[in-house]
């Protein structure tokens, strides 16, 4: 590691204006996550175009999807927030060490996932919610996902930990070069080559593999730190460190699989067109997020090393431009979205009123409650990197289980399809009145840290 070059970014971190050094490490991460979110919609727009089974099949495998990407932004956040309070704390012997570990961890653990998968595909695609109509079109998606999924699991382990190593702009350009591929690759194989929906699938696994070559040589790059073999040092104290701070990214997206899952065996009960609205819905709700999120992911590595340093007035500041910028991107993109909402739909399944129709609704349901979405999410990015496990496991787990999972089961009972169609509101809402005492707890205890230590 370059220590000249780790030393200026010490300083920037710890001393240049908050707001714009949040802007200014969130603008990578917001391209990264549009680009990965116009992808996952262009999967979703070309796929459209052979049928609903087809449509439905992408929102079964998506529950496979969130469990994936969950183990790997456990080992990812887990490592990373560990290396940025590292760096912060100038340790970056640690840092080395946390960062290799967590990396071939993920690997590891994605290689027997993926055979785990390969061998229990059909009960698992049916525990996911897919009908007898639609296996047929999720095994040919899934099968080449499987192949994928090391690769996949490791580009989201990398990404987290070179943004939090304050190298948001590398990991833009790994997670953005695979994207930009799979969007080429996906006419070229479902169209060009005739492959169907096993295009789509083929386009993700090789796009993600390349994403993984360049990820991994830029993982040095900057002034930031080398994934190596030798630093390979798998501990009781490594592993202890990843699930302090990833146990709340675990918690949350393995929530969110957890929770697709129910919801897609509910839908599937009022046929393939209910399961391939909700399909749709969420990869547009994705690409809505993704720079709310991505302007999160700014705010992390800030986060990170001023807590690390113990500049607890730059955290707090941070995390109020954060939630104001954050607010109100959501309230905009509320309101165009409610208004829109047919037409949103339709562009991926025109052919299709049922679809057209459900989705609408579900839409503008999940519009009432997207500009609470901003302090949820700040408020449990804010409480993971400062190590405070509980509260962000607690605030992790409400969104996409303590609320929506109860929510999905109680609105089906009382009110049928459109207590489900309402579920994720209520659980927005209710997980909205959560992070407001979790995080000002937070900030007070920090602010009497911080007047301790002066």
């Amino acid at each position: 590691m370059d220590n000249a070059l780790q030393q200026e970014k010490y300083i920037r971190m710890t001393s240049a204006p908050v707001g714009r050094l949040v802007t200014s490490m969130a603008i990578p991460s917001i391209i990264s996550m549009l680009v990965s979110g116009i992808y996952n919609l262009a999967d979703t727009f070309f796929v459209g175009h052979i049928n609903t089974q087809s449509v439905a099949a992408l929102g079964i495998v998506f529950s496979y999807m969130a469990l994936i990407q969950a183990i790997a932004f456990y080992f990812g956040q887990g490592s990373g927030n560990f290396i940025s309070r590292a760096l912060g704390g100038r340790r970056t012997g640690e840092a080395s060490v946390m960062a290799s570990t967590g990396f071939f961890s993920s690997f590891i653990t994605g290689c027997l996932i993926a055979v785990a998968g390969w061998l229990l595909m059909d009960g698992i695609l049916h525990f996911f919610g897919s009908t007898e109509t639609i296996l047929p079109y999720a095994k040919d998606y899934f099968r080449f996902i499987l192949i994928g999924t090391p690769f996949i699991m490791c580009c989201f382990t990398m990404n987290n930990q070179m943004r939090q190593q304050g190298n948001a702009m590398l990991a833009m350009i790994g997670i953005a070069s695979g994207a930009i591929l799979n969007i080429a690759l996906d006419p070229l194989l479902i169209f060009g080559f005739g492959m169907g929906i096993r295009g789509a699938g083929l386009a993700t696994a090789i796009s993600q593999a390349v994403s993984f070559v360049i990820m991994l040589s830029l993982c040095g790059k900057n002034g930031g730190i080398r994934i190596r073999l030798r630093n390979f040092k798998p501990s009781v104290h490594i592993y202890k460190e990843i699930n302090a701070g990833g146990l709340p990214s675990l918690a949350r997206q393995g929530l969110m699989s957890i929770a697709a899952i129910c919801l897609n065996q509910m839908a599937s009960s009022y046929g393939d067109a209910s399961v391939a609205s909700f399909s749709v819905v969420s990869r547009v709700a994705m690409l809505a997020g993704a720079a709310m999120i991505g302007y999160g992911q700014g705010f992390q590595p800030v986060c990170g090393f001023n807590f690390g340093a113990g500049r607890y007035d730059r955290v707090r500041a941070a995390f109020k431009h954060s939630l104001f910028v954050s607010t109100l991107y959501c309230l905009v993109l509320a309101i165009l979205g409610f208004v829109f909402a047919p037409g949103i739909v339709r562009v991926f399944r025109s052919d299709d009123p049922e679809v057209i129709r459900m989705g609408t609704d579900i839409l503008r349901y999940q519009c009432l409650s997207f500009p609470l979405s901003g302090m949820v999410v700040m408020s449990n990015m804010f409480l993971q990197n400062i190590r405070k496990t509980v509260p962000a496991v607690i605030m992790a787990t409400a969104r996409q289980g303590l609320f929506f999972i109860p929510a999905l089961l109680l609105g089906k009972l009382f009110l049928g399809f459109l207590g489900i169609e309402i579920a994720q509101t209520v659980s927005d809402c209710c997980s909205f009145l959560l992070a407001i005492p979790l995080t000002v707890h937070a900030l007070k205890g920090m602010g009497v840290t911080n007047d301790k230590n002066k």
